[in-house]
Parts: C-alpha cells; structure tokens; sequence
C-alpha cells in the first residue's frame, strides 16, 4: 500500500485534478478506461459511504439493540431510519461548504486516533507475553492472514490513499501536501494498527485461552470493548463502543465528500453525463454530483443479501481502480516526456 501510495504522490502531484482517480486513465489510455474506471470507482466509493454506515448501526447495536434484528445482523425499520439519518447528516455537512466537512472530519480524526491509543496503552498494562506461545497461537496459518487483508477488512484501514487524490484540485501546494498525507496516512495507520494488534494478542485474559484460540471469535464478538469488560475497564470499554460507531462515520462522510469529486472528474473526461460538471459557485462544490452520491448511497444500504459480500465486492473493485495507477503513470512517463518534468491534462507542458 505503501508502494501505491507512492505512485498516487506522484500523480496527485503532477496532476493536482477533482476526482483524478477516474481522470488518470482517461489521460493514459483514453476513454474506454476512463469509462470503465469511473464505473467501477464510483460504485466503490458510493457504496462505502453505505458500507460504514451499516458499520455504525451494526455497532450501535450494542446499546441499542433494537438497531438490528435479533439472530442476524439485517437492520430493523428503526435501525435502517438511523443509517439513512446518518446519510442526511453526512450529506448536509457536505452540501453546506468545505469548511462545515472539513471541522466535522477534524473532529472525528481526532477521537479516531484518541481511543486507540488509550486502547494500547491500558491493554499494554495487562500484557502477558505467554499469550504469543500458548497452544494453538494463529491457528489459520498464513492462510488466515491472507483471507484477513483481502477479505476480512484489513484493506479497509487504507482506504485514505483515494480520496486524498480525488480532492487534489483544492488543496493549497499539492507537490508538498499530497506526497505527505498520502506517505503519512499509510505509516500511521499501519503502526497503530500493528499496535492494536500487539496489545490485543497479549492482553487476552490467559484463562480465556485455556481451550486454545481457535475459538476466540466467537468468544469475543466485539474484541476490544470484550476484553475491556473481562479486565474490569468499563470505562475504555464504553470508550471502545464509542469509537466503532463514530469511527465508520468519519470514513462515510470523507466518502460522501470524495465520490461527488470523482463523478465531476469522470463527467469532466467527457465519458459521463455533462450535469455532474456544474459546480456551486459559491461554495466550489460540484451539488449534482453529490445528490447523485447520496441517492446511491441509500441505495446501497436497501436489504442485500449479504453486507460481507458486498464489502468483498468493494474490496475487488478498489484492487482495480488501485491497479491501474501504475499503469498510467508507466504510459505517462513514456508517452509524455518533457525538459520540465511535469505533465497537465494529458499533455506535458
């Protein structure tokens, strides 16, 4: 990821465009892939607003249970009124201005990275080294750890590398910031997520493992928050609860904010309808595009059979649109050469 995040640098900063994702294929190859890329991206980024919503609820639900029906994780009438509620807010915060999103996000990101600290410095007090070695430690193998970054979720902790080039267009100095937001994002996460991990191997209360840890995902449906109440920290338990609803939020209202730059770029390419090219004028941001971002939003939140397979066909979908980046940036560097080094709407100047 760290790998990719360097290539996006690298367009993002050259070319600094709303919605670039979808754009840079247009540039490299034409319009049959910036077609294609704009389709699969935007049923991507669209249902990811959905997917973390669903995510809250799904949260939520242990306060409220009556968020979700009983011996399934299908919302109930309330619980699909609180994920479209959720919807509305994100997209009143991004209808309104920049700014209203950008205080609302600065929040979140905040508490987002607040809880687990505090989650890996209490666990870290009850750490028991003898976890690592106890019968049955990783019990899938590397199989387990294969199906866990593509299919479990993993992938999700890096979905910040998109986004950030899908709003390249309105950030000041993009040749400094998206290099760093991108390099950051990707070592940030993965040392708090390597973290977590630690502590949570470690601060399993021993007698739990007793029967091996084969188990330990049934054992501990919500893990953080169930192994906070075994050690008696209720308090970083409520805190932990807390943070999976709010958390999910903060990724569906950057998304909600994303997309509708991704549907302008697409429409800008010309292989998308010309409506999603109109921007408020006052506010810079592209208003049809994101009507249509919340329609498919709600969409996408309609009772599907399954909400993990849909998350593994996002995940496919986000592997795709991520593959292409290198390729793009290869065509460009060999088809688009200049003395200055640094190419504008397909064409180096």
């Amino acid at each position: 990821m760290l790998l990719l995040g360097i290539v996006y640098c690298e367009l993002g900063a050259a070319l600094p465009r709303a919605g670039g994702v979808v754009r840079y294929p247009f540039y490299s190859h034409g319009p049959l892939l910036g077609y294609l890329m704009g389709l699969i991206t935007l049923i991507a980024f669209s249902s990811l607003v959905a997917i973390e919503v669903v995510a809250s609820r799904q949260y939520a639900a242990a306060w409220f249970p009556g968020l979700t029906r009983s011996g399934s994780s299908d919302p109930t009438v309330l619980g699909w009124l609180m994920q479209f509620a959720l919807l509305c807010l994100f997209f009143w915060l991004n209808y309104r201005s920049v700014k209203t999103f950008a205080k609302a996000n600065n929040l979140i990101s905040v508490f987002k990275f607040v809880v687990p600290l505090l989650v890996i410095v209490v666990l870290f007090t009850f750490f028991t080294p003898a976890n690592f070695t106890s019968a049955g430690f990783a019990p899938f193998g590397l199989s387990g750890v294969e199906m866990a970054v593509s299919a479990g979720g993993v992938i999700f902790a890096y979905l910040g590398l998109t986004p950030i080039i899908s709003v390249a267009s309105e950030v000041h100095n993009p040749q400094r910031t998206i290099p760093l937001a991108l390099i950051l994002s990707v070592l940030l996460s993965t040392a708090i997520y390597v973290l977590l991990q630690i502590a949570f191997l470690g601060g399993i209360p021993s007698q739990m493992l007793e029967s091996g840890w084969a188990n330990m995902g049934k054992a501990l449906a919500l893990p953080y928050r169930d192994i906070a109440l075994a050690l008696g920290v209720a308090w970083l338990a409520w805190l932990v609860v807390a943070d999976a609803v709010i958390s999910p939020s903060g990724c569906g209202n950057i998304y909600m904010n994303a997309t509708p730059r991704v549907i302008y770029g697409w429409a800008q390419t010309g292989t998308f309808f010309k409506l999603f090219t109109r921007i408020d004028a006052e506010s810079g941001i592209p208003r049809p595009a994101l009507w249509l971002t919340f329609g498919l939003s709600v969409f996408w939140t309609l009772p599907f059979p399954s909400w993990e397979a849909l998350i593994n066909v996002v995940s496919a979908a986000l592997m795709l649109s991520y593959a292409v980046a290198p390729v793009s940036v290869a065509a460009l560097r060999r088809s688009a050469r200049s003395c200055r080094g640094r190419f504008v709407c397909g064409a180096w100047h």
